[in-house]
């Protein structure tokens, strides 16, 4: 006995990756519905080996649905979440809605799955931001050993991350530089991206930090740790899907850089790829369609007393979005729900 899984924005990068990964990982589904707006009606989507038909989230009835993963932005997820959560269907919404709701568990399984018991205060459980989630894996069993007092994070996001606009925006900026009368101006980002680096994602914050780098802070500390401090610097590359991050860690305890590399070869969801020589290292375009979180460049930092610095790389679409939902329906499935 399985699942009647509803796939909300099935149409968009995550909606198509969920459907991906749920046939991928052979998640125990019994039905399976694809939702979107109405002006998607009638397209088709894949789910495994199936093809589905685009049915309208409008009028759609949650009533007798076991999970629906939301992958659409705020303002749909306000709208139509609660109501899926009030006909009994439980909730992975993957915008940044209820994050910071006390009463919503944020949840990233390798790192605090037993959170997700508090699901039933809303029928709701949050997805962290994706460059959250990359970086949390990687935190968590370094945590557990040697407690972090302070991370100073910078990442280099890539476009994928502001939706197929923003791929489409890279694709065309690329192609018209090497087309002098096909001007391609900056429309999804702030300035132009291709051959460019944007130290802004998201909105302005009266700190001056963006809300990108806020949520870094609020959901590391929701996820891991209150007690751990965060600094962060977001910034948008031109690489089409896979968010890199270089990571400096500050320890409570000493932590050898020898031991750090075991403790991270062990931890869930993470692979290490760490040799000191020429392409010893993972980069972004050879994570993209894995479902792992990449860490590379482990090493001490020799300016504090006990400091580690190391590169995180992963694939935003599925880690930091689509995989991590999936992950956390089947902890929902294994730990509550109880079917399949």
């Amino acid at each position: 006995m399985g699942y009647k899984i509803a796939v909300v924005g099935a149409t968009g990068n995550v909606g198509r990756e969920i459907l991906n990964i749920l046939a991928e990982r052979q998640f125990p589904v019994d039905e399976i519905a694809a939702l979107a707006s109405r002006k998607s009606l009638g397209t088709e989507v894949t789910f495994g080996e199936t093809t589905l038909t685009i049915k309208d989230l409008a009028t759609f009835d949650f009533s007798g649905w076991d999970i629906a993963l939301f992958a659409v932005g705020s303002t749909a997820t306000k709208e139509y979440a609660p109501k899926a959560a009030k006909a009994g269907c439980v909730v992975i919404d993957n915008s940044s809605l209820y994050r910071y709701d006390p009463d919503v568990p944020l949840i990233v399984p390798e790192v605090n799955a037993d959170a997700i018991t508090g699901y039933s205060k809303k029928n709701i459980i949050a997805n962290p931001n994706c460059s959250t989630a990359q970086m949390v894996v990687a935190l968590k069993p370094l945590h557990d050993r040697a407690r972090i007092k302070r991370v100073v994070v910078s990442t280099y996001q890539s476009v994928s991350g502001a939706g197929k606009d923003g791929m489409d925006e890279l694709w065309d900026q690329t192609k018209s530089i090497y087309n002098p009368t096909d001007d391609k101006p900056a429309q999804k980002f702030t300035k132009q991206i291709a051959f460019n680096v944007i130290p802004h994602i998201d909105v302005f914050m009266e700190d001056g930090s963006t809300k990108e780098e806020w949520k870094m802070v609020a959901e590391t500390k929701k996820i891991v740790d209150p007690k751990i401090k965060v600094t962060a610097t977001c910034v948008r590359v031109p690489v089409f899907v896979g968010h890199s991050e270089a990571v400096n860690i500050e320890f409570e305890d000493f932590l050898d850089e020898d031991e750090a590399r075991d403790i991270l070869r062990e931890a869930p969801g993470v692979m290490v790829i760490d040799k000191r020589e020429d392409g010893g290292y993972v980069t972004p375009i050879e994570c993209v369609g894995d479902f792992a979180t990449f860490i590379s460049r482990i090493r001490q930092d020799s300016t504090i007393e006990n400091g580690l610095n190391l590169w995180c790389v992963s694939d935003n679409l599925r880690k930091g979005a689509a995989l991590n939902a999936v992950q956390i329906a089947e902890v929902l499935g294994t730990r509550c729900l109880k079917k399949g």
